[in-house]
């Protein structure tokens, strides 16, 4: 099982790094030495590295920042219009086994 906590400390550990790195989640999983399988939990890990990497530049700049990172926005936006109509051609209330 893999935690919030483990994720953040590997985002971490990826910036100290290299503060401008961009990292995916494939990175993260590969430093947890862990696959991802179904990808149901990626759009979590995305968030986390997102939050965590803004977090991270935050503290390493001086100023405040002027207004919210545009990121989360179109994030929330894609996850909604992803959740709702149809997925892979099958209505919304068909489940796989």
């Amino acid at each position: 099982m893999i935690t919030d906590r483990d994720i953040k400390q590997i985002v971490r550990g990826l910036l100290q790094e290299d503060p401008w790195r961009i990292i995916v989640p494939a990175m993260v999983y590969r430093e947890l030495n862990k696959r991802c399988k179904c990808a149901g939990c990626v759009p979590n890990v995305v968030d986390i590295i997102l939050t965590v990497t803004e977090e991270y530049h935050l503290k390493m700049s001086d100023k405040p920042p002027a207004e919210p990172h545009p990121v989360h926005a179109r994030l929330s936006a894609m996850r909604r219009k992803r959740r709702g109509g149809r997925n892979e051609g099958r209505s919304t209330g068909h489940r796989a086994a």
